[in-house]
């Protein structure tokens, strides 16, 4: 789907919709190795790490290599994940076991005019049996002041998504969150934050190194494409590219490398077939001459409180478009289709920290979900539920 097309929903009522019954334990966990050497791993058996996880969980659901170093286990039971949040040593292997900060979260998108004057305090409250843990309105600027909207980001304790929740006497449709492109401030690539980042100071406006864009009157440069504008433009190629793989990861339950690597091969609409192979390594070597991909890291599982507590209402501009968005982070698929050389070259620098992504936040503080001001802030939206269409397979061709 090209960049600011419309996602077209197979509707349902609501009322067809079961409301799912709510677990409350975290699915996946992060297992470190306790050792004064750094020690991860990397350099340990996968025989050895089977046997002792087979030996003291029994079957889980998957077990993932971190670039880190350490191992991303997913549980199938309550029973797992009470036995694995004890572990203390794993086939002899001190180690030390928390929470995943993201994996166990999933955001959503309801809007509901009944809604608009209830605290968000008491929606979650009231809500926190369906597994909500966090509620945020959506703000609006207008004529210099916040107004409040019937739009809620609700964060559920759940990696799956539900498709409807029910609010008192109403169900309502709950539709997947796509955020903004994370753009880092101090280096204004797109992938990560300020706090995490180990880049240079470039500023926002001319793309120099050494200073920030406060006071700057230099010719505008973008940073990521080079382009004759500043960093954080929207108008910017390389932030509505970010923006088109972000939405196919979401809705399209993939990781971040296979979204990549879709949207990179789809050509732009109106383009024939032989014109998107002739051009196809113009594209790619503009890419990645210009734009570098995210420099992903590994959160802490300890930053997941910290994370959801930070959470802040949102603000949208007058002139916003709409969106009809909710972001879910969900475990990425072991597969990965093979890629032509060249293009390899572009992911180059993802591929090792392709698991790394998954501990990353996808979205910042000043994520904004675009509002169509066309609608009336006391509107009521049909209380219908998305039908989500199952995620392709992933299976390896043979």
């Amino acid at each position: 789907m090209s960049y600011g097309q419309k996602e077209i929903w197979s509707l349902k009522w609501c009322h067809t919709a079961p409301i799912p019954n709510f677990n409350n334990f975290d699915t996946f966990y992060i297992i470190k190795r306790t050792s004064s050497k750094n020690e991860s791993f990397h350099n340990v058996s996968p025989f050895l790490v089977q046997k002792g996880i087979s030996g003291q969980l029994g079957e889980v659901a998957s077990v993932r290599k971190l670039c880190s170093g350490d191992l991303l286990i997913e549980v199938n039971s309550r029973k797992q994940a009470q036995q694995i949040i004890k572990l203390n040593n794993l086939s002899s292997i001190p180690v030390t076991v928390a929470a995943h900060a993201t994996l166990n979260f999933s955001k959503g998108v309801v809007s509901c005019g009944e809604l608009l004057h209830t605290p968000v305090e008491e929606i979650t409250k009231e809500l926190e049996n369906q597994g909500v843990i966090s509620v945020r309105r959506i703000t609006m600027r207008r004529d210099g002041k916040l107004l409040d909207t019937k739009h809620l980001i609700i964060t559920f304790h759940s990696p799956k998504l539900p498709e409807c929740i029910k609010a008192g006497y109403m169900r309502l449709a709950v539709r997947p969150y796509i955020p903004t492109p994370l753009r880092c401030f101090k280096c204004q690539r797109f992938g990560h934050s300020k706090d995490s980042c180990r880049g240079t100071l470039t500023c926002a406006r001319c793309a120099e190194a050494g200073h920030e864009s406060s006071g700057c009157t230099a010719e505008e440069k973008c940073v990521n494409c080079k382009g004759s504008h500043t960093s954080f433009s929207r108008s910017c190629s390389a932030w509505k590219f970010e923006k088109e793989v972000i939405a196919e990861k979401v809705t399209k339950n993939l990781s971040y490398i296979e979204a990549r690597q879709i949207k990179s091969l789809t050509p732009a609409p109106g383009t024939s077939y032989a014109s998107a192979v002739n051009q196809d390594n113009i594209t790619l070597d503009k890419v990645s001459q210009y734009y570098k991909p995210p420099q992903l890291t590994d959160k802490e599982p300890s930053e997941a409180s910290k994370y959801i507590a930070k959470q802040s209402n949102i603000t949208v501009t007058k002139n916003g478009t709409k969106s009809a968005h909710v972001c879910s982070v969900g475990p990425v698929p072991d597969s990965m289709v093979a890629f032509p050389p060249e293009k390899a070259k572009v992911l180059q620098s993802l591929e090792s920290n392709a698991d790394a992504e998954m501990s990353s936040s996808s979205a910042s503080e000043g994520d904004t979900l675009e509002y169509d001001m066309s609608e009336d802030l006391e509107d009521t939206p049909e209380n219908v539920c998305p039908t989500i269409p199952p995620p392709p397979s992933t299976a390896r061709k043979r």
